[in-house]
């Protein structure tokens, strides 16, 4: 599964106060797949999602 169509993500980024978004930006510290994502969402020139990964809170 891509993190495109992850529900994980999804849910953490409409409820971003939730344990599950605490849990995703653990994840994302450390997830190789999630990474390439990025690389991928960079090439494309769209950049980071503003609620995703190690930026709020983590």
């Amino acid at each position: 599964m891509s993190c495109e169509e992850c529900k994980w993500r999804a849910l953490a980024q409409r409820r971003p106060d939730s344990l599950l978004a605490r849990l995703w930006r653990w994840h994302t510290g450390w997830c190789p797949g999630w990474r390439r994502y990025q690389a991928q969402l960079a090439a494309q020139g769209q950049g980071r999602p503003q609620d995703q990964g190690q930026g709020k809170g983590a």
